[in-house]
């Protein structure tokens, strides 16, 4: 991915059109989904606390490999990713 196509990410939501008002989202910082965002509007503080495995073609291990984010510790809206994952 050059660098025209990283912009282009930039504020985008993960998984679907986005964002929407009224929704809560956290902002992916670092590695192959950097500046995306993850809706986590119903998720439990638990699963917040477990942090994600987001499926990515843009990762170490190209499609089907997962990038592994986790929030950052005092800020629920910011994620950092710790690595990818074949």
């Amino acid at each position: 991915m050059d660098r025209d196509d990283e912009q282009l990410l930039r504020g985008q939501v993960y998984d679907h059109p986005g964002p929407l008002p009224n929704q809560d989202y956290a902002e992916l910082v670092g590695g192959p989904l950097d500046g995306l965002l993850l809706d986590i509007t119903n998720w439990t503080a638990d699963e917040i606390q477990t942090g994600v495995a987001l499926m990515t073609e843009l990762g170490q291990f190209d499609a089907g490999g997962w990038a592994l984010c986790n929030p950052r510790p005092g800020e629920r809206n910011r994620w950092d990713w710790s690595g990818d994952s074949p």
